[in-house]
């Protein structure tokens, strides 16, 4: 399966203000906010269409966020793209050339296994992958006793 464009990401200072700004630009607000305290960033999340745009906003001084808005100001930060398998796609393009920031996936936003490519083999463009993550089951195994 070809990869699907899942999101553009943007680097803002500010979420709230950033949510208020986009929110008039698109007409309607986000569909889902969320906190990645890992990563250090919180995040808002805009459909449009087939594809989304995340608003990312560092929550630390020391998040990957900050020292990219230090750096290049707000704007656009990463283009992800949706897998079907993050792990092997990473293991494709390493034997391809490409330079990887992630060696192996790890938890990202919006319930996804993410990992990203380094910019100097993409053109200077960060290539987020994401793999969506399987929803635990509700349901009983078929041998738990009632």
């Amino acid at each position: 399966m070809p990869p699907l464009l899942d999101h553009l990401g943007v680097a803002v200072k500010n979420l709230d203000d950033a949510v208020a700004r986009f929110t008039t630009l698109f007409g309607r607000g986000p569909d889902h906010r969320e906190t990645v305290a890992h990563q250090k960033v919180e995040a808002a999340f805009f459909r449009l269409g087939g594809a989304r745009v995340e608003l990312i906003a560092p929550t630390a001084a020391d998040s990957p966020i900050s020292k990219f808005l230090e750096k290049r100001g707000e704007g656009l930060h990463h283009i992800c793209l949706l897998v079907g398998d993050v792990a092997a796609r990473l293991a494709e393009l390493k034997a391809a050339g490409f330079a990887l920031i992630d060696e192996v996936p790890r938890p990202g936003a919006d319930n996804k296994m993410v990992a990203f490519l380094h910019p100097k083999s993409t053109g200077g463009v960060l290539i987020e992958l994401a793999q969506e993550m399987k929803q635990p089951s509700l349901r009983q195994s078929p041998d738990a006793d009632d």
